[in-house]
């Protein structure tokens, strides 16, 4: 097993200490770094970037050729850790010795301690994990006022309390972070519109958490309700199906036999991760794919109505302006307007 020492929680020295113990190709844009892996211990990508408010997002995609851990002391600093694991198993405690906890795929971890103690993470042989894990700098009083409402709850809410010197948390399967952290992969924008969008939407993870910690509290024994994570898999291939086929005329019946669920736990699945019914999400998927061809196609509102399975122009103009305030002709209109002003 193979150690790896951090002694940082700066990004900069952070990305340094890990090119340093990992080697790769160490890249910087803006203020986002990417670290690029292909050797003998690891291959994949760390990429991170930091926020003004002592806020830093790390994505991790990576493969270890052996048991490895990475263990951070960072006296200087004390973070709270927010991790989310979209892919593989990876484990996380406070001491190489001691117990510790396991993160599985779809699920949340949140981890704190005093700025004396150590965290580490442990990464299975020959397994692929992809994870990300923003860090709440809390080197900070949570009665002062100056601090924003984000922090000050994130501080009452995960930092060690009466005496404790940790605060650990594994909360249940949650498809809805992993559809947020599909959102970061996607921003193509760069500068500082890049920076606000990946800002905002770690913001939103962070709330998120807030809410799913809540939500497990009051009821610890209703993680998945009657689904699986193998279940919960198969659901989140139909969404992605769904999004990518919008046109084709979906039946539950169709749907219950391509993932392999009964209907009523397509309808479950649909629930917990995108707080619709089947039907909702179906009709959701084909107003805003209309909505982007609108904006991006010549295509007239006939064309796009059949082109994203709908039959009817004025069902499609009724649930457009139900979403967006205002017809798709109207919307159309201004699109082309915008165009020759520009």
């Amino acid at each position: 097993m193979k150690t790896i020492y951090i002694s940082t929680n700066n990004i900069s020295q952070n990305f340094n200490e890990l090119q340093n113990k990992l080697g790769g190709k160490l890249n910087k844009k803006q203020q986002e770094y990417t670290l690029v892996l292909n050797n003998d211990l690891v291959s994949g990508s760390i990429t991170g970037i930091e926020f003004d408010n002592d806020i830093t997002f790390m994505k991790y995609d990576v493969s270890f050729t052996e048991d490895v851990i990475l263990k951070s002391s960072t006296s200087k600093t004390n973070p709270i850790n927010f991790m989310y694991c979209s892919s593989g198993q990876l484990a996380f405690g406070f001491n190489e010795e001691g117990s510790k906890k396991s993160l599985n795929q779809f699920q949340t971890g949140v981890f704190s301690s005093d700025p004396n103690r150590d965290t580490v993470l442990f990464f299975r042989k020959d397994q692929q994990v992809k994870f990300s894990n923003v860090k709440v700098d809390a080197m900070v009083d949570a009665n002062d006022e100056s601090i924003d409402l984000l922090k000050n709850q994130l501080i009452k809410t995960f930092m060690p309390k009466n005496g404790e010197e940790t605060f650990s948390y594994v909360g249940s399967y949650n498809l809805k972070i992993a559809e947020k952290i599909q959102q970061l992969d996607a921003i193509t924008q760069k500068g500082i519109v890049r920076n606000l969008l990946i800002n905002g939407t770690v913001h939103v993870i962070l709330a998120m958490e807030i809410q799913q910690h809540n939500e497990d509290l009051k009821n610890e024994n209703n993680n998945l309700g009657s689904l699986t994570r193998n279940e919960m898999e198969d659901v989140k291939e139909i969404s992605d199906f769904i999004k990518n086929y919008p046109e084709i005329q979906y039946s539950l019946k169709y749907l219950s036999k391509k993932s392999g669920l009964s209907p009523s736990k397509l309808q479950e699945g649909f629930k917990l991760l995108h707080d619709r019914t089947v039907t909702d999400f179906i009709r959701n998927v084909r107003v805003e794919t209309a909505e982007n061809l609108i904006k991006t196609t010549d295509l007239n509102i006939s064309e796009i109505v059949y082109s994203v399975g709908l039959t009817s122009r004025s069902y499609f103009s009724k649930i457009f302006k139900e979403k967006y305030d205002c017809s798709p002709k109207y919307y159309q209109d201004n699109q082309h307007t915008l165009a020759v002003t520009a």
